[in-house]
């Protein structure tokens, strides 16, 4: 089933609970004596606007995120801390302080906590019996997840027959990845290899896996550092067999079902809210920064055209978060055709291609300002790891498997490596900058984003740029 349409049923599912939960609560008021002279028509209104207010407070933490292995318990366990916290955020949104500072404990007042055991009742129950139909739905063999299983030999194996034995889980293995060199068998219980390691990207897009079991010999860092290279840039689930937790780069979750543990690779590591106020404060700054730009752009675009020949913008393919293709706009700071003869290659600090007025663009990174409009339209961000052309990605994968996990989050204007390190113009450099951006993907916060636009600033208003 497509994640939209799961999300859809989880939203259905919570708009009948909560509705049916506030019905119910209004009926006992009423039969109680409270809201006596409330109708019909009233109720409605107010029930659709308490569904906006639970709705955007269970997207704030996560609750219509994509959780194909969440256990029924955890799933009413996370929606009664959700509402415990909306039920307090209506306390306060309703409190009077002449009438409640007077008499706290009025029992009309009181009847929130009734209104907040049958939101947890009504809502989990909901949410649980969702869950339950899904489970009999994947012990049927309905709505399983194309797997592959990366690995070759007794630990692959035990984790087949293990999956195997748990339709539940939702995994139908397609194949093998095998990380030997002429294996002595081809197949295990009419499940064949499918490739090496170095065909997984091609296996993971031609077969459309969604994903991918590691179970590797212990000290295969090398070969776990390829897969992860390999399924960075693609939308699949990374899970491993546990005895590789010590030597995977990146913030785990550890699923266990049905007995079976397995080590989640997460793609983002902030929390849910953190990446809603990240793109709710990404769209406001770009959208109120280009409106008071605006004047100053259009001087800007006219001093470079009496420079240099050329349009005013200069629009490049790059490649951005689960490897989409965009194209990222700039101010042109080189001359025409600048890559004309040479191909696609970095630039340089004295780079006889920069014209005069992109040589004080660069300087002052203002060339990048235009790039707000790649973070309106959500292919960037405010902070994130540079875009690169796809060109140089397929390069540097090459070289770096473990590059692409750049491409798990939406890349930035700025970032941690350009406030510390230098532009790239050689493979050291690249190697440095990777180093940085790998550290961003582990420290991943507003507060981390925050310092990081504080040193942009920093270095803006010293010229530092290039």
């Amino acid at each position: 089933m497509p994640k939209f349409i799961e999300k859809i049923l989880f939203i259905l599912t919570d708009f009948v609970a909560m509705l049916s939960a506030f019905f119910l609560w209004t009926r006992i008021r009423m039969a109680l004596g409270y809201f006596a002279g409330s109708s019909p028509q009233g109720n409605l209104v107010l029930s659709l606007i308490l569904f906006g207010f639970w709705f955007l407070i269970f997207a704030f933490y996560g609750h219509y995120q994509f959780w194909f292995t969440r256990s029924r318990i955890d799933e009413f366990l996370n929606v009664a801390k959700t509402v415990s916290i909306g039920i307090f955020l209506l306390f306060l949104l309703t409190f009077d302080l002449e009438k409640d500072l007077v008499h706290p404990f009025q029992p009309s007042r009181m009847m929130i906590l009734l209104y907040w055991a049958m939101m947890i009742v009504f809502v989990g129950s909901g949410r649980v019996l969702l869950r339950s139909v899904h489970r009999s739905l994947l012990a049927r063999g309905i709505g399983h997840r194309k797997t592959l299983i990366v690995g070759w030999g007794k630990k692959a194996w035990d984790l087949f027959d293990m999956v195997r034995g748990a339709p539940a889980l939702g995994y139908a293995v397609a194949g093998f990845v095998c990380h030997q060199d002429n294996p002595e068998q081809d197949d295990y219980q009419g499940v064949p290899i499918l490739g090496g390691l170095h065909d997984l990207h091609g296996l993971i897009a031609g077969r459309s896996i969604q994903e991918i079991l590691i179970a590797l010999p212990r000290r295969s860092e090398k070969q776990l550092e390829e897969v992860v290279g390999q399924c960075d840039g693609t939308s699949v689930g990374i899970q491993i067999v546990p005895d590789l937790y010590d030597v995977m780069i990146g913030q785990v979750r550890t699923n266990q079902i049905y007995g079976a543990p397995l080590i989640e690779i997460l793609p983002e590591l902030m929390p849910p809210w953190e990446r809603i106020v990240k793109r709710l404060a990404d769209f406001l700054f770009a959208f109120i920064f280009l409106i008071l730009f605006l004047p100053f752009g259009l001087i800007i675009a006219i001093l470079i055209r009496l420079d240099s020949r050329g349009p005013v913008f200069y629009a490049q393919e790059r490649m951005g978060l689960n490897g989409k293709h965009f194209r990222v706009l700039k101010f042109r700071s080189m001359i025409q055709d600048a890559e004309k003869h040479s191909g696609p290659v970095w630039a340089g600090k004295e780079d006889d291609r920069i014209t005069r007025v992109g040589k004080v663009l660069r300087k002052l990174r203002l060339d990048e300002v235009p790039q707000l409009i790649n973070v309106l339209t959500g292919d960037m961000s405010l902070v994130g790891p540079r875009p690169e052309r796809p060109f140089f990605v397929e390069k540097l994968r090459e070289i770096y498997p473990l590059y692409t996990r750049r491409l798990r989050v939406r890349p930035g204007i700025t970032g941690w490596a350009q406030v510390k390190g230098e532009y790239d113009t050689s493979l050291e450099q690249v190697r440095e900058k990777l180093e940085y951006d790998l550290f961003y993907l582990e420290n991943m916060s507003l507060r981390m984003d925050l310092k990081i636009i504080l040193q942009t600033v920093y270095v803006m208003l010293r010229g530092k740029g290039q």
